[in-house]
């Protein structure tokens, strides 16, 4: 009795199209070819440009160490990057008022300035990463995609592990 052979992969509801692993890799090799340019200038590259954006989201500033955490930094390689980033006047460090020892990191104006200009350039290098999606569906992608990473955040990656 002979029996009909398969394509490989399908016997096992297996394909590249549909697999997770893959689809991250190639969304974000294709990201990070299109994106880094738009964050060349900025101290750090895409790294300094994590800790813009979480800095200029507002509210109480965050310690040195709590903004590591954030960006999934090493405290080590966090502690140089802002080194980098007050040399170009784009944060300031000051003491935590309830913890001396502590430092609370605040994004300047200039900061600011240069991260509006630098989320111009990289909002266009999204939109052509994007094209195949409309805004509905794009806007969905985003907000299913911060959703996993910060499940990732929270319960999978260690601190280092995952570098930009």
């Amino acid at each position: 009795m002979s029996e009909k052979k398969q394509p490989r992969g399908e016997a096992a509801g297996l394909a590249l199209d549909t697999d997770l692993g893959w689809a991250i890799r190639m969304v974000s090799t294709a990201f990070r070819r299109v994106a880094t340019a738009s964050v060349a200038d900025l101290p750090g590259g895409a790294r300094g440009y994590l800790v813009l954006v979480a800095l200029a989201g507002g509210g109480k500033p965050p310690s040195q160490l709590a903004l590591a955490k954030e960006v999934n930094l090493d405290r080590t390689v966090m502690s140089y990057l802002l080194d980098d980033l007050e040399a170009h006047g784009l944060v300031t460090r000051t003491p935590d008022p309830r913890d001396r020892r502590a430092r609370q990191v605040v994004i300047t104006e200039t900061g600011h300035e240069l991260l509006t200009q630098v989320r111009h350039s990289l909002d266009a290098a999204e939109a052509r990463l994007l094209t195949d999606l409309d805004d509905h569906e794009a806007e969905q992608l985003r907000t299913l995609l911060a959703r996993v990473a910060q499940t990732a955040q929270r319960e999978v990656i260690t601190p280092g592990e995952a570098d930009c």
